[in-house]
């Protein structure tokens, strides 16, 4: 594909007007939206009415007055939309990976008796973190079991309490079949709980069409909610009145302001809420959702998956290192909207990119990873990065001291 190939297809892109509506720095190529999305113009004018009108005039009224202490739910109700739940089903609320803790203990208490959460090995580090503090602190009532790929729908058996994996992975970006493997674990009895850090407002999801039945989800990528927003989590209809939250603070109480000091759990979503909501990062990230709602999710996939392809062909075709190696499904319909490249000297080839304007990033213990996030993201940028990576392999231009020295965040 020629670079004039590349434009043609920005000047028929519908989602093209987004890319307006984004804060980006001029010079830039952005390849990390996977990572940290970056800000939407609306939410610096949000994040000012927040802070100045609502916090800084109407102070502890705004609560009731500005609608505060309902945004968890509303935009729990957004995001709903963006990932084929009901309004109740989802909230915001705490970070991800205390999330996955409570959904995951929840679980457990869904299916008493049953002992093995299992999960796919080198899953995300804070899944399995946060599964094995799960396991240590219930002892023999929960361990945590964790298999290759290509082995999990057979391992689920009689034991196996809920089964918890990442929708598309975060390095290869391989990207399970979420109705199969709920449909594996339903015909075995157990529950499925689906990580959609990197599916949610990049590819189509439809929890409730895979009959799914616990969720959760980072806001900070896709979603452009920003660095460290609350994350939202899924608990469907049917398991709401059930299940069991192990942290269980005042915003899940049935009654909060009635102040009992006995914990009467909220029949519904609330009862997965634990503490008081980060009203400013909710209003962020509303500002982002709000934006990604305008968009058809067909045509972000479709877009995003065409991007990714774009790159994949373009550096293969033009990239000269033997030691490359594609490390994510080169069928399009198996993976997400990041592509990673293996190679020993990934650290510092990313770190290369980045001083030519190209931001990408990397993952132990040698991908190279960049994403392709289809609202401000145009054909020609993906084309000119995939030209700016093969220079950097063809002129060995990584093999510089200050591309090797590792910073703390990679």
């Amino acid at each position: 594909m020629t670079r004039e190939d590349a434009q043609a297809l920005d000047a028929a892109d519908p989602l093209a007007r987004f890319r307006a509506a984004f804060a980006l720095p001029a010079g830039v190529i952005y390849l990390d939206g996977n990572s940290l999305g970056p800000p939407p113009v609306a939410v610096h004018e949000r994040l000012a009415q927040a802070s100045r009108a609502e916090w800084g005039e109407g102070l502890v009224r705004s609560w009731n007055t500005a609608g505060w202490i309902d945004a968890p739910l509303r935009v729990g109700a957004k995001i709903a939309r963006l990932v084929g739940a009901a309004p109740g089903e989802v909230v915001v609320a705490d970070s991800t990976s205390v999330n996955l803790f409570k959904l995951a203990a929840g679980a457990l208490s869904l299916r008493p008796g049953r002992t093995t959460i299992l999960s796919e090995a080198g899953n995300f580090p804070t899944d399995l973190y946060a599964l094995q503090g799960l396991s240590a602190l219930l002892g023999d009532r929960a361990r945590l079991r964790t298999v290759a790929a290509e082995d999990l729908a057979g391992a689920i058996d009689e034991d196996t309490a809920v089964v918890a994996l990442t929708h598309i992975h975060y390095k290869s970006a391989l990207r399970w079949d979420m109705a199969r493997i709920t449909a594996a674990a339903h015909a075995k009895g157990a529950l499925t709980l689906w990580d959609l850090c990197h599916s949610v407002g990049a590819v189509a999801v439809d929890l409730n069409g895979a009959a799914a039945d616990l969720a959760v989800g980072c806001s900070y990528k896709y979603l452009n909610g920003g660095p460290g927003a609350p994350a939202f989590l899924f608990v469907a209809e049917r398991h709401q009145a059930a299940i069991r939250s192990p942290l269980t603070g005042w915003m899940g109480h049935a009654e909060p302001f009635a102040f009992e000091d006995g914990y009467r759990p909220a029949a519904d979503i609330r009862g997965q809420i634990t503490g008081t909501p980060p009203i400013l990062g909710l209003a962020a990230l509303e500002a982002g959702i709000d934006l990604q709602l305008e968009a058809d999710p067909a045509q972000v996939e479709a877009k995003g998956l065409a991007l990714a392809d774009l790159f994949i062909g373009e550096v293969e075709a033009r990239a000269g290192d033997g030691e490359l190696r594609l490390a994510t499904p080169r069928e399009a319909a198996a993976r997400g909207l990041h592509v990673a490249f293996a190679h020993p000297e990934g650290y510092a080839i990313v770190q290369a990119m980045m001083a030519r304007g190209v931001v990408g990033d990397f993952r132990a213990p040698d991908i190279a990873r960049f994403g392709f996030s289809p609202l401000f993201l145009s054909y020609a940028e993906v084309w000119d990065a995939a030209q700016a990576l093969a220079e950097v392999l063809g002129a060995r231009a990584w093999d510089q001291p200050q591309f090797r020295t590792r910073a703390a965040v990679t």
